[in-house]
C-alpha cells in the first residue's frame, strides 16, 4: 500500500453538508442518517442502509491512497452516495428471494417519481 493521506475535519463538514442537500433534494428526508469520517478500503466514501429500518450510515474515508489525491472531489462523492439512498429500496427489493411484482414496481414507481421533480423540461 502506497502513502496515505488523511482527509480534513472541513472536508467532512462538506461532505456532510452537500450530503444533506442532495439528501433534502431527492425527498429522502424519512431516513436517519449517521456520518462516519474512518478509514475505507478502496472507497473514497460509501453508504450503508438498512431500509426496514430507514436508517443510513455514509462514511468518507478518513485516509486516501497518494494515488487517489488527484480524484478527490468531496462534493461529487457525497452526491454518489446520496444517489445510492436514492435507489436504496429498489436494490433491496432486488435482493430479496421473494420480491413480488409489485413490490418491484412500487420502488421504481417512488425513483421514477422523485426524479421526475429534478428533470426539467
Amino acid at each position: 500500500m502506497g502513502i496515505r493521506i488523511k482527509t480534513k475535519n472541513k472536508d467532512f463538514e462538506l461532505f456532510q453538508k452537500e450530503f444533506t442537500k442532495w439528501q433534502q433534494k431527492f425527498g429522502l428526508t424519512g431516513y436517519q442518517v449517521y456520518f462516519k469520517h474512518a478509514p475505507l478500503d478502496k472507497a473514497f466514501a460509501n453508504i450503508i442502509v438498512k431500509q426496514r429500518s430507514m436508517v443510513a450510515t455514509v462514511t468518507l474515508n478518513s485516509e486516501i491512497d497518494e494515488d487517489g489525491k488527484p480524484f478527490k472531489d468531496i462534493k461529487n462523492s457525497a452526491k454518489h452516495e446520496a444517489l445510492h439512498l436514492l435507489v436504496a429500496r429498489l436494490e433491496g427489493n432486488g435482493h430479496y428471494r421473494y420480491s413480488t411484482e409489485v413490490e418491484i414496481y412500487e420502488a421504481a414507481e417512488e425513483l421514477v417519481i422523485r426524479l421526475q421533480s429534478l428533470v426539467g423540461e
